[in-house]
């Protein structure tokens, strides 16, 4: 006869196999949901270069860039039943060069993120959290005691400020579904050189990353990683980073320098 231990070593066996086997089922069944709907729109709004410190443990003042731009993006045929959340982002190619000559800007690019976002996947009606809220608004008071009273408490509250907030997280509710007017970059856009005034062939584009509760990460189209989703990811038109806005008091400074030494000068 098989000891205890043995048996219990089978049924472990015989249950990770059958969870292996369902796992890769249900990562493979994501490839039945179709995502070449998805589109993606960035356009520049606005864009000034400065110099300064462009993060609080920046040791030296250099140039960088500040953006704003116009976001449309669905990117609700991402999510599936398999999906638990979406990181979006938005990120900045621009030429490596100071003066990056015709044959070989578009060889030479750096690219860097200037917005980021996560976007969780909706509740599903039949989650745990769901159905134990469920469970216990339908139990009688006499059998779920105190406890059941809380929990009937926090649930009509939880579902007040839900219907509260309804308009004002109308873009959460609406998962994948993003229009952002204006919108000020997280992140600043520097170079190592500590110059970027001038630099050409700038562009803005759309990417995401699929995180799934089980298999691979999917990546966007233009992103280069595999696997990759289908879809447009959406770029913007080409544009040059201006020349360096120099601040007032910076301004007032070269001006006074300058009249001082005329007036040695003369």
């Amino acid at each position: 006869m098989h000891s205890s231990l043995n048996r219990a070593q089978a049924v472990f066996g015989f249950f990770t196999t059958v969870a292996l086997v369902v796992a890769g089922l249900a990562a493979l069944s994501t490839l039945l949901f179709p995502t070449d709907a998805t589109t993606a729109s960035v356009q520049l709004k606005n864009v000034q270069v400065v110099k300064g410190r462009p993060h609080y443990y920046s040791t030296k003042r250099e140039e960088y860039a500040q953006i704003r731009f116009d976001l449309d993006a669905d990117l609700s045929p991402l999510y599936n039943w398999n999906t638990k959340q979406l990181f979006v982002y938005v990120y900045a190619s621009y030429s490596s060069s100071d003066n990056p000559s015709t044959e070989n800007s578009n060889l030479r690019q750096s690219e860097a993120v200037i917005w980021d976002t996560i976007i969780s996947a909706p509740q599903s009606p039949y989650s745990f959290d769901a159905l134990k809220e469920k469970a216990l608004l339908n139990l009688p008071a006499s059998i779920t005691g105190a406890a059941g009273k809380k929990a009937k408490r926090s649930a009509s509250a939880a579902k007040k400020n839900q219907n509260k907030n309804k308009n004002k997280k109308a873009e959460e509710e609406q998962a994948g579904v993003l229009r952002l007017r204006g919108q000020k970059a997280k992140y600043q856009i520097s170079d190592i050189t500590g110059r970027l005034a001038g630099r050409q062939n700038v562009t803005l584009a759309v990417g995401w990353n699929v995180q799934p509760w089980v298999g691979a990460l999917w990546w966007a189209p233009a992103t280069g990683a595999v696997p990759r989703t289908e879809g447009n990811v959406g770029r913007s038109e080409a544009f040059e980073f201006p020349a360096l806005k120099v601040k007032k008091s910076e301004a007032g400074k070269e001006g006074s320098a300058k009249a001082g030494a005329g007036a040695g000068a003369a």
